[in-house]
């Protein structure tokens, strides 16, 4: 396969927007081979089958750096319990919480798990993804989690989509390891991540550092874990404290820290000096109706990459629009536009530790996002709506 896409408004990523006003890419396989204006297509590409982008912007595919799409059930009622008054512990005790999802997971077969989680994921293509990460945590035993495991990875066979896959038991604890959450990371946590990495499924390990979740002496054995196997970690610190997860998650060359409303100044120097990007997440402080912002201009300044995601899942993030978040990134945080299209493009490869794809360049992956648009910004601009034309995907034009 090869194609010459043509008469494009090009947003490289490769250098602030990096734009190229009627611009062109030319592709061969899944590779782009050039990009640059049509002026200056050179005569090895010029007689390529065309095809013309019809002056629409084009960028590099979108990447959902974090997400849980593979669950069972829904929490629409808990969210509607909340509404009405309902506290915290009057949603446990009705069976709400995360703990329900559980439930409805172990419940489900590997069947249901994907048909719903490839739901989720073609609202998440049909807004310009290309790469999306899945993570386990809601089966919070050896076999459920390796289940979750192998429905993300299926999603990547069913779907024109890149699939991630990572580990996550160290989620929530469950009611069966109360008050014994080192018992569960030794018992659950690390044999899962060991069964898992033994059969291929695993890409990177995450965990919840909190006070509801694992403390950070929990985290780090399992890190150390994920260290004997090779693998790269993330991290979700600081949501709704500082427990000093990020400069942990930092100590270990953690690919991310991950939504980071507490995050302090020593977490802030810590990620900069270990090169870990701040993966933002605005559809949790969106929907949990937060009041503690992450702290971007300190980010910012500091030259932390900062990613954007959805977090889609089904109880603080029931959001599959990239765009929107990338939206509320900017009204809720004061990010810019061209942060939040780095964020989902450029930062979110970093945040993947993946150098294949989020820019327009030679040797990049060929995975666009051809937009009913002309600059970047119209993407983070609109509310809700999805001006995406077509995709290309691995070369392959995906309309």
């Amino acid at each position: 396969m090869a194609i010459l896409l043509t008469d494009a408004q090009l947003a490289t990523m490769t250098d602030g927007y990096g734009m190229i006003a009627n611009g062109a890419v030319a592709i061969e396989g899944d590779r782009i081979v050039w990009r640059g204006p049509m002026a200056q297509i050179p005569p090895t590409y010029a007689k390529l089958p065309r095809h013309s982008a019809e002056g629409r912007l084009v960028t590099p595919a979108l990447i959902d750096c974090h997400s849980h799409i593979v669950f069972g059930g829904d929490r629409a009622a808990e969210f509607e319990m909340r509404l009405n008054g309902a506290s915290y512990e009057d949603v446990a005790r009705a069976g709400g919480g995360i703990l329900s999802t559980v439930t409805a997971t172990r419940a489900a077969s590997e069947d249901a798990l994907l048909q719903q989680a490839l739901a989720r994921a073609d609202q998440i293509i049909a807004g310009g993804a290309a790469t999306i990460e899945v993570k386990s945590g809601y089966g919070l035993t050896i076999a459920d989690e390796l289940k979750m495991l192998r429905v993300a990875r299926e999603i990547g066979k069913k779907r024109s989509v890149r699939i991630l896959t990572t580990h996550l038991a160290a989620h929530a604890i469950p009611p069966e390891y109360k008050g014994r959450s080192m018992d569960y990371i030794q018992t659950v946590a690390i044999p899962s991540l060991q069964a898992a990495h033994a059969e291929g499924l695993v890409d990177a390990v995450d965990a919840f550092c909190e006070g509801i979740a694992f403390s950070p002496a929990e985290v780090e054995a399992l890190f150390n874990a994920a260290r004997a196997l090779g693998l790269p970690v993330k991290l979700h610190a600081e949501q709704l404290s500082d427990l000093k997860g990020a400069a942990l998650a930092a100590r270990f060359q953690a690919l991310s820290a991950d939504h980071l409303e507490y995050l302090a100044a020593d977490g802030i120097a810590a990620m900069a000096q270990a090169g870990t990007v701040a993966v933002i997440l605005p559809g949790a402080y969106y929907t949990l109706r937060e009041t503690q912002m992450p702290p971007i201009a300190a980010l910012r300044a500091a030259g932390v990459a900062m990613a954007l995601a959805t977090d889609c899942n089904p109880g603080s993030s029931p959001i599959t629009s990239l765009t929107l978040s990338m939206n509320m990134a900017c009204t809720l945080f004061r990010m810019t536009p061209l942060e939040a299209l780095q964020g989902t493009t450029c930062h979110a490869a970093r945040a993947l530790g993946l150098s294949d794809r989020g820019t327009i360049a030679a040797g990049q992956l060929a995975d666009l996002a051809i937009w009913q648009a002309r600059h970047p910004a119209e993407l983070s601009y609109r509310i809700g709506a999805t001006p995406l034309h077509s995709r290309i995907f691995g070369g392959r034009l995906d309309a």
